[in-house]
C-alpha cells in the first residue's frame, strides 16, 4: 500500500521496516481507554489540584461524554446525580441522535473522586456508553471560541490543517492519501463531497484531491464534530495553497551567516537540482532505497498538506540543505538532506533544532528519525538535541525517537527561531 507515509520514503522495503520496528515500539502501549487525551500532557495549564468552589478541598477537571434517552427528565437525572457527589457542572454540549442524546460535558469533581465513581453514578441515573478522561485548563475555553483559533490557524498555514483536525477532535490518527500515489498504483476510493461518516472514522475530500481519513477508535465521533471537521477542510480548500512567509540567519563555524525558511512545492526545481549535485551515498543514507526513487517523491515531501518543510538557501539563492517535519497518522517524522559540500558545516544540527522547535510548538508529543545505523551524522544531531532518545534498529534501519518536552529544548532562541520561520 502506498499512502502519504510511503511517498516520504520512497522504497516498499524500507517502508515495511520502518512500520516493523514502530509497530515493536509501540505495541502493547496504546493508550487506556481512561487516558485518551486530545493533547500532548502539559504542566502548563494541565488541571492539577485546586480549590474546588464551595468547599475547602481540591478538584480535579474530567471531560465525560455519555447517551442518555432523548425523553424528559433524562438529562435533569443526570445532573442530580452529579450534583450528589458535589460534580460541578462547567459545561455541556447536548447531540440528538434519533431515540437517544449523546451529552458532553466538562466537570470540576472533587479531588478525592475517581473516574469509576463518576461513571458509576452517571450509570445509575441513565447513563449508557460513558467515556470520561481527565481534562485541563484548555477545555475552558469553549468550543465556539476553539474552532475559531483552530481555523485561523488553518487559514494562515496549509500544514496546520491535520494538526488543526487533532486538536479538534481530540487523540486520533489522520492521513492524508493522495489521489495519485508518488510510488505509483492505484489511488484511494473517492469520497462525495459531503464527506462519509462511518462511526469511529471518518472520510473528507483533501483540498488538492485524494482522500483524509480520519480515526478514533476508542469513542464514535458526533454529527456535529464531523460538521466540524468538514468545515476546517473546506475553509483550507477555499484558501488553497499557502506557506507563511519569513526567515532567519543561521551562523555557520566559520562566522558566515545562511538562511533558513519555510519551502513549499514552488521549490521542487531547485530541490531537484540539489539532488543533482547530492552524490549517490548522500541520497542514499536520505531515502533509503535506488537513488533514482528520490526525485519521485519531492513533490510530496514540499506539500504542505504532508508536514512542514525548511530550506537552507545561499546567498545566491541555491538550495544546499531540506529539512522536513511529516505529519505521520499519530505521529511526527523529521527527516534531513545536506548537500555533499555543506555537511559537517551544523546545517543538519541547525535544521533539527528548528524542526524540533516547531513541533514542539505544534503540541507534538514525539517525532522520530528513521535512518541506517551507519549515518552517524544523523544519529549525532538527534543526541545533541538534549532529549530522551529512544532506539529500536531492524535489519539494518535505525529508528530513533525523541519525546520532546518544551523545558528541554536545547535553547530558548532556537525555539524563538523555529516559530518565527513557523508564523511569520
Amino acid at each position: 500500500m502506498t499512502d502519504a507515509r510511503g511517498a516520504k520514503h520512497g522504497h516498499p522495503v524500507h517502508h515495511w521496516l520502518r512500520d516493523l520496528v514502530k509497530w515493536a515500539r509501540r505495541h502493547g502501549h496504546a493508550p487506556p481507554t481512561s487516558d485518551t487525551g486530545a493533547r500532548p500532557p502539559s504542566t502548563e495549564g494541565q488541571a492539577g489540584p485546586s480549590a474546588l468552589p464551595g468547599q475547602g478541598g481540591e478538584s480535579t477537571l474530567w471531560r465525560m461524554r455519555t447517551t442518555v434517552r432523548d425523553e424528559p427528565g433524562a438529562l435533569a437525572a443526570l445532573c442530580t446525580a452529579l450534583a450528589g457527589h458535589r460534580v460541578d457542572i462547567l459545561s455541556l454540549q447536548t447531540h440528538p441522535l434519533g431515540a437517544d442524546t449523546v451529552d458532553e460535558f466538562l466537570l470540576r469533581a472533587p479531588g478525592a473522586l475517581g473516574a469509576d465513581e463518576i461513571t458509576r453514578a452517571v450509570s445509575l441515573a441513565g447513563g449508557a456508553d460513558t467515556w470520561i478522561e481527565r481534562a485541563d485548563a484548555h477545555d475552558l475555553v469553549d468550543a465556539p471560541t476553539r474552532v475559531l483559533g483552530l481555523a485561523t490557524r488553518t487559514a494562515l498555514d496549509a500544514a496546520e490543517l491535520p494538526l488543526a483536525l487533532r486538536q479538534l477532535l481530540g487523540r486520533c490518527t489522520i492521513r492524508s492519501l493522495p489521489a495519485k500515489p508518488a510510488g505509483g498504483g492505484r489511488g484511494p476510493a473517492g469520497v462525495p463531497v459531503e464527506g462519509v461518516l462511518e462511526d469511529t472514522v471518518m472520510r473528507l475530500r483533501a483540498p488538492e484531491g485524494g482522500v483524509i481519513t480520519v480515526e478514533r477508535p476508542y469513542l464514535p465521533f458526533t454529527p456535529t464534530e464531523f460538521a466540524r471537521a468538514r468545515a476546517l477542510v473546506e475553509l483550507d480548500a477555499r484558501l488553497g495553497p499557502r506557506v507563511p512567509g519569513g526567515q532567519d540567519v543561521l551562523t555557520l563555524p566559520e562566522g558566515n551567516d545562511i538562511t533558513v525558511r519555510r519551502a513549499d512545492t514552488s521549490d521542487l526545481v531547485a530541490a531537484r537540482e540539489m539532488h543533482e549535485r547530492c552524490s549517490p551515498r548522500t541520497l542514499g543514507m536520505r531515502y533509503h532505497g535506488p537513488v533514482g526513487d528520490a526525485d519521485r517523491y519531492l513533490n510530496h515531501l514540499l506539500s504542505p498538506r504532508f508536514g512542514r518543510t525548511l530550506a537552507v538557501q545561499t546567498t545566491s539563492g541555491r538550495i544546499v540543505g531540506l529539512g522536513h517535519l511529516l505529519w505521520d497518522g499519530d505521529e511526527t517524522e523529521v527527516a534531513l538532506l545536506v548537500e555533499d559540500e555543506w555537511q559537517r558545516r551544523g546545517i543538519g544540527a541547525g535544521l533539527l533544532d528548528r524542526l524540533v522547535a516547531m513541533a514542539v510548538e505544534a503540541g507534538c508529543e514525539s517525532v522520530y528519525a528513521v535512518t541506517q545505523s551507519s549515518n552517524t551524522g544523523m544519529v549525532a544531531a538527534m543526541r545533541g538535541l538534549g532529549l530522551p532518545l529512544d532506539y529500536q534498529i531492524e535489519e539494518g534501519t535505525l529508528v530513533i525517537t525523541a519525546r520532546l518536552d518544551r523545558a528541554a529544548v536545547r535553547t530558548e532562541s532556537s525555539a524563538a527561531l523555529g516559530e518565527r520561520v513557523a508564523r511569520d
